[in-house]
């Protein structure tokens, strides 16, 4: 049981965030609609707090789709996606650095050959492996958690971000661009 203590811990915080953001009623105002609107009516202040919010979202399970998409549609394809790319990057280093905090490396603490088999992989090229996860996956947060509870080092995580980031930004950014425009929506 000890050994699952950090583990333990990591859920309880999940619960806890996860219960407060439901009975707070900030979940009826975390849509697409409410990031789109407060993008396009404060710019510099719109920002910091769609970073902040993307950061909230993230912790708490929220895809960071809806994110993109708002912000493709509010300030177009190209400040859209940097301000996601931006939001995202901020988004990740903060689920790592919490969840760093909460479970430490309580993933390299399993007794699974699965895990270890993993954690090898991800010691050899931490950098190229996070890179790919961060193409296929973007910021899923399960994600996010596994690698903040994996032990891999904080310049590995954040430099993989960076470079892993950009191109499934750059896609789902024209793939929001034209769904905009083919519904009228921007």
């Amino acid at each position: 049981m000890y050994k699952y203590r950090r583990l333990i811990l990591v859920a309880l915080f999940l619960a806890l965030l996860l219960a407060g953001f439901q009975f707070s009623g900030l979940r009826e105002h975390l849509s697409l609609q409410y990031l789109h609107d407060t993008l396009l009516a404060h710019k510099g202040w719109g920002l910091l707090l769609f970073a902040l919010l993307f950061a909230l979202g993230n912790l708490i399970q929220i895809p960071g789709w809806i994110f993109l998409a708002a912000s493709v549609l509010a300030l177009g394809r190209v400040w859209g996606g940097l301000a996601t790319y931006l939001a995202a990057t901020f988004s990740c280093c903060t689920t790592f650095v919490v969840i760093r905090l909460l479970g430490g490396s309580a993933l390299r603490e399993l007794d699974n050959r699965l895990a270890r088999r993993i954690i090898a992989h991800l010691d050899e090229r931490p950098v190229t492996v996070i890179a790919l996860l961060r193409m296929l996956f973007q910021t899923v947060p399960a994600l996010n958690y596994a690698l903040s509870l994996s032990g891999v080092r904080f310049r590995h995580y954040l430099t993989g971000t960076l470079l892993g980031l950009p191109l499934p930004i750059a896609v789902y950014c024209l793939f929001f661009d034209y769904l905009g425009r083919a519904l009228h929506l921007s």
